[in-house]
């Protein structure tokens, strides 16, 4: 855990978020700012500062929250009418927080590239 991270936070449930799945190695939370009617972030428990610092040993890792983001889609009925799961990494491409996460996204109609 970095003590400076809020995901690592969340995680931890030193900050309250509205945590709709939790395994051992993955939890998943509702954004605080929802782009689509379906916006939960999934984050690995373990501090990893993004995609680009991702090693082998993260493969298992990355399938829980890969299985985890088709459970939610499920659950969250937006698995037949598409979703859409993405990472930024870096400032330019909107990261704001430094641990790796994933954008579950749904509900509407997205167009490529958003806007």
């Amino acid at each position: 855990m970095d003590t400076d991270c809020l995901f690592c936070k969340i995680a931890a449930r030193e900050i309250p978020a509205e945590i709709v799945h939790e395994t051992d190695t993955v939890v998943a939370f509702r954004d605080i700012n929802p782009q689509a009617p379906t916006h939960i972030l999934l984050i690995p428990k373990e501090h990893i500062a993004g995609i680009d610092v991702i090693e082998d040993a993260h493969a298992g890792l990355l399938t829980d929250v890969f299985q985890a983001a088709a459970h939610l889609a499920k659950a969250d009925g937006v698995h037949e009418s598409g979703w859409r799961l993405v990472a930024n990494v870096g400032p330019d491409a909107g990261q704001s927080v430094f641990h790796l996460h994933f954008h579950l996204l749904g509900g509407r109609s997205m167009a490529w590239p958003p806007g």
